[in-house]
């Protein structure tokens, strides 16, 4: 059985993922449906769904996959780099989702335990490390920006309404520093991308537009970090922070990042081959940068690639003829060696200046 792809219309949104899937596959008994989720063959947004009363909305990609999907990976300990009264700043590990989808903010614990997030358990492991003991449940963390279920790296989280308030007016005027690496097969110059995206590109995900006035501006600024035998490390700068932007902009580049399972096709086309071996999604945001909202500091972190993503790496650059790495290493970008292995190294990036809101 080959994968099937469908998008949720507006007469099928608030349905569940069961009831979505039993009228899309004829014959198939709710039986068989509950087992197709239980055994990891569908997936929402290109995230694997183990529960079958996930309600849908307008939109969603759904896929059967024609083999179940490899067995979810236990998240890495979280690494909390600050924390005060008012912020938090963790490195997120991949397989972890940010911030609970809205439909799934009631479940009970049971329910949440199938899949928990960086928000769900962050408060547990901030009281642990502040000594606190509280009755009833701890504070809940505010929400300025996250980042993708398979992608790691640095994410902030406010811890109070003012910091909330001060983080969302840098985040809109487009000050937060955020850079990510990202493995892409092909060569990818240096360049600024410039689109507006949309919701829906007519399959169900999400794309840029040529419709003046359409979609939201979305605006990355690419570097090259190292050039590899066929593939491009390169360095992403987020001006605005759109859902997916970096993986957009690059798959219609026709380079999607290496791991790619959502934009790594045409709209309406079937998957391209990836035959870069990435474990996951190789994308990874290694910088971030920001005033603190109370103190009025500035406050800056980078992030190694973790262990998975340099393996990947250090495989692609092992592929290098020896006399082509000697000739090419001229070639590559400040790279360090802060260890054993070789870690690409960010050049510190200076603050944008500050510039009004584009609305979004």
């Amino acid at each position: 059985m080959s994968a099937q792809v469908f998008s949720v219309g507006r007469a099928q949104a608030g349905l569940t993922l069961a009831a979505f899937l039993r009228a899309h596959l004829s014959g198939q008994t709710w039986g068989q449906i509950r087992r197709l989720i239980e055994i990891r063959r569908a997936t929402i947004g290109g995230d694997l769904c183990l529960d079958p009363a996930r309600r849908l909305r307008e939109g969603d990609c759904v896929e059967v996959l024609a083999t179940p999907a490899t067995k979810l990976r236990q998240p890495e300990a979280i690494n909390v780099r600050y924390l005060d009264p008012h912020l938090v700043v963790v490195e997120k590990p991949s397989g972890i989702s940010t911030v609970r989808h809205p439909a799934e903010r009631d479940w009970n614990e049971r329910r949440k335990a199938l899949a928990p997030t960086l928000e769900d358990v962050l408060p547990k492991l901030i009281a642990a490390l502040e000594n606190v003991q509280r009755k009833g449940p701890p504070p809940r963390l505010r929400i300025v920006h996250r980042l993708d279920k398979e992608t790691s790296g640095l994410v902030v989280f406010a811890r109070t309404v003012q910091a909330e308030q001060g983080l969302g007016r840098q985040f809109r005027t487009h000050t937060v520093i955020r850079r990510y690496l990202a493995v892409v097969p092909g060569f990818v110059p240096a360049q600024r991308i410039a689109t507006r995206l949309v919701r829906d590109r007519a399959d169900g995900r999400r794309g840029s537009t040529g419709v003046p006035g359409l979609g939201k501006e979305a605006i990355t600024h690419m570097e090259v970090v190292e050039k590899l035998p066929g593939y491009t490390l390169l360095a992403c700068r987020l001006e605005t922070g759109r859902t997916h932007q970096i993986r957009i902009h690059l798959a219609e580049l026709g380079n999607p990042v290496c791991g790619e399972k959502v934009y790594n096709r045409k709209p309406g086309g079937t998957p391209e081959p990836d035959r870069s071996g990435a474990p996951r999604l190789a994308l990874h945001a290694a910088e971030l940068g920001f005033m603190h909202p109370i103190a009025g500091k500035e406050l800056h972190w980078s992030m190694p690639l973790p262990r998975d993503l340099q393996v990947f790496l250090d495989r692609l650059r092992q592929s290098y003829p020896p006399e082509a790495a000697n000739r090419d290493v001229s070639e590559r970008k400040s790279v360090s060696k802060p260890s054993a292995a070789t870690q690409p190294h960010l050049t510190t990036m200076r603050r944008p200046k500050k510039r009004p809101s584009n609305g979004d």
